[in-house]
């Protein structure tokens, strides 16, 4: 097994719209589902002209996994089927777990300004893919902040890792995934090296400055817009261009089963997707 994890793919995000004509960038997402799993999708929305996010994403279903919203900037409303309200505002993060059905809408609470963040879709497996819906809402406030001792910041939304002697909690723990979820600031030219599961698929994207990879066999660059896909390993070592960095770093363990998704539903056969558009359309999704 190796120490450090080799950067072995940087994809290149495509410009996309969703909900009503909301503009983002979709990292990944849709084909090749396995070279990511247990993760499924990574958008970036961010835009200061309210032309590219006023129409938001109204009342839209989910089934069979589980949606991630992490706002750097702006304010947005979630409201769903079950009478559930919650403001995400900066630095905050909603955690929803589809399960068997939610119908939701996620609406800007602004008309002007920059409205910038990410959503991840995490998939379930399929004994958890018809569990009842639920989530969270995680206020700035509750997500743990680690100081580097270069000066950057590790924010912590979910999982658990030990760092400098220090064992660090996520504001999500658990879950038969177990994943990790962080936001990592790192200032010009610092360095960096976490530990990460190894049974773990890990995944970087760099949202700011740029950042090299130094894994046991090469060195690898990854650019601001640049999605990472690592090899086998127990520790990502990163070090920051002249600019620094911001990077998500993520990582999951696969689930390994097959994935049918269709829109907004995601289960492990054809049957499944027709059973969920039918009980979308009889208004029996969520049960």
């Amino acid at each position: 097994m190796s120490q450090y994890r080799d950067l072995i793919e940087a994809v290149v995000g495509q410009p996309a719209s969703d909900g009503d004509g909301v503009r983002l960038t979709r990292v990944f997402g849709g084909r090749d589902a396995a070279r990511f799993d247990p993760f499924l999708m990574l958008d970036e929305f961010g835009s200061d002209s309210a032309d590219d996010y006023i129409g938001g994403f109204p009342s839209h279903p989910h089934r069979g996994f589980e949606t991630v919203t992490y706002m750097l900037e702006g304010r947005m409303l979630h409201e769903d089927h079950m009478g559930n309200k919650g403001l995400l505002e900066p630095g905050g993060v909603q955690w929803m777990t589809a399960g068997r059905g939610i119908i939701h809408s996620e609406m800007p609470q602004q008309d002007h300004g920059t409205m910038r963040g990410f959503q991840l879709w995490l998939n379930l497996p399929a004994a958890e893919k018809m569990q009842p819906a639920h989530y969270r809402d995680l206020p700035a406030g509750d997500i743990p902040v680690t100081c580097l001792r270069g000066g950057g910041q590790l924010k912590m939304i979910a999982g658990s890792l030990e760092y400098q002697g220090q064992q660090l909690n996520g504001a999500i723990t658990g879950g038969s995934t177990a994943p990790l979820y962080l936001d990592l600031h790192l200032i010009a030219d610092d360095q960096i090296t976490l530990p990460t599961p190894t049974s773990h698929r890990v995944l970087g994207y760099v949202y700011e400055g740029a950042t090299t990879v130094a894994g046991d066999s090469r060195q690898a660059q990854l650019k601001k817009g640049q999605l990472g896909r690592f090899g086998e390993g127990q520790e990502v070592r990163l070090s920051a261009g002249p600019e620094g960095a911001r990077l998500l770093l993520i990582a999951g363990r696969p689930i390994g089963e097959p994935i049918v998704q269709y829109g907004p539903f995601v289960m492990n056969t054809e049957a499944e997707i027709h059973q969920a558009i039918r009980d979308y359309q009889l208004g029996q999704l969520a049960g």
